[in-house]
């Protein structure tokens, strides 16, 4: 060994854990030692881990976390390894805790739901706290099925007497009225991202026996005007697409009893040239205002495959060079 190495030991008695800890293949292994750039060797249950002195001693402390993780829920996934490995290299590992026992809801097939980042924490302890949140971020940090699971919740508990989810259908038009079929297979494709969400969270029977009883309404934003919406649990997904006059619309249906949460990714915007988002203008129209409360994820909340987050900074790198020009 190498003078300016250092050896880290951690002792592991269950196989289980070891088994857990590695992954399938020691594929969790091969990410930690080329994220760290340590290297990890396991005799008899007693892991070594080998690096530079700061490397060596982050690597034993991402070690401990990640067992302290798989004590509480039996598994470790992708997106916890690298959400936890980043912590670690941000001295935020503390922080983890926080992230464990903070069950939203449990899903149909018996899956807990829970904030898998600090963001998606802070968005979930926002809608605890306001009856109308903005949840503003890139795709896929989990701003519309957590909302849903808060709604789900929030409805078993008796909370709300109906959960209402909607979207605008910007991409035909809103007016719908050009497309084959009748209403509802018009509107399916543009809910369907909705559609998923419950059935996961719900199971499909369920989902279908609070559909029939009028207890759960997935539909189109053109069909909330008129409507005052009292004891309802309400979302509007995709809301970087609404105009100004959707969203204002939209916001002066909350009744009595209500609660709304409004998603978007203000990077993605599908409006016709020149035509201001709804989204963009309410953040800077009612930031102010009591009561509302703006989360910002970004790509660190991503809860998808890695290479999403990696994606969403080329993109982000690529239009600030081109805003440069």
């Amino acid at each position: 060994m190498a003078k300016d190495k250092q050896e880290r030991q951690v002792f592991i008695e269950d196989n289980q854990l070891i088994s857990i800890l590695f992954g399938k293949l020691d594929e969790n292994l091969k990410i930690i030692e080329k994220e760290l750039n340590i290297e990890i060797v396991l005799r008899e249950g007693n892991i070594t881990i080998i690096g530079d002195e700061l490397l060596a001693e982050l690597g034993e402390r991402l070690i401990q976390k990640l067992l302290e993780i798989i004590k509480t829920q039996k598994k470790l996934t992708k997106q916890e390894l690298y959400y936890t490995i980043q912590l670690i290299l941000n001295g935020k590992e503390e922080k983890i805790k926080d992230l464990l026992n903070d069950v939203v809801c449990i899903t149909s097939s018996g899956k807990s739901i829970k904030p898998k980042t600090l963001g998606q924490k802070k968005y979930i302890d926002g809608i605890k706290d306001n009856d109308l949140v903005f949840g503003i971020g890139p795709a896929g940090t989990g701003k519309t099925y957590l909302a849903m699971a808060m709604a789900v919740n929030a409805f078993k508990n008796k909370e709300v007497n109906r959960i209402i989810l909607t979207r605008p259908a910007v991409e035909a038009g809103e007016s719908l009225g050009f497309l084959p079929g009748d209403l509802q297979e018009k509107v399916d494709p543009y809910l369907r991202p909705i559609y998923d969400a419950l059935f996961d969270i719900l199971g499909f029977e369920t989902y279908l026996k609070l559909m029939e009883k009028g207890l759960i309404e997935v539909a189109p934003l053109a069909y909330m005007r008129g409507r005052t919406l009292d004891s309802a649990y309400i979302i509007l997904d995709e809301a970087q697409n609404t105009t100004n006059e959707q969203m204002k619309m939209f916001l002066t249906r909350l009744g009595f009893g209500s609660k709304a949460i409004i998603t978007g990714d203000i990077t993605q915007v599908d409006l016709p040239k020149g035509k201001a988002s709804g989204l963009v203008t309410a953040s800077k129209v009612l930031s102010d205002v009591e009561g509302i409360d703006f989360i910002y994820l970004t790509k660190n909340d991503i809860v998808r495959h890695p290479l999403v987050q990696k994606i969403v900074e080329a993109y982000d790198k690529y239009e600030k060079k081109k805003d440069d020009k």
